[in-house]
């Protein structure tokens, strides 16, 4: 590990203003939540995973807490899981509608 240049980012990181460091902020977060075409139909996914962000805002919504979701999801780190709530509220409708989208498939399912 590059001990140097860690002790150098943490540097520079801390010389940012609040607006800079708001940007550096969302930039990473950004590259949590990726959008790939052929991926999850597309869906906003977690870091070269195919974990749809709309899952895990599901699975918080019946009640799944951060622990409970790593133990299911091993790949999973709590900053990944911090990027989904902030995409989230960025991205309600987008995901709400997918969310109601399986979960009407699902209701489908269960009629038949």
């Amino acid at each position: 590990m590059n001990f140097k240049l860690v002790d150098s980012l943490v540097q520079l990181i801390e010389s940012l203003d609040i607006e800079e460091y708001a940007l550096l902020q969302d930039k990473l977060q950004n590259r949590i939540i990726q959008k790939t075409a052929g991926v999850c139909g597309g869906h906003a996914c977690i870091r070269q995973t195919r974990i749809p962000v709309w899952t895990v805002i599901s699975l918080q919504q019946q009640g799944a807490d951060y622990q409970e979701i790593i133990r299911n999801f091993p790949s999973l780190t709590i900053p990944d899981l911090s990027a989904v709530q902030a995409y989230y509220e960025n991205n309600k409708v987008e995901i709400d509608r997918v969310i109601a989208y399986h979960q009407d498939d699902a209701d489908i399912e269960i009629d038949d």
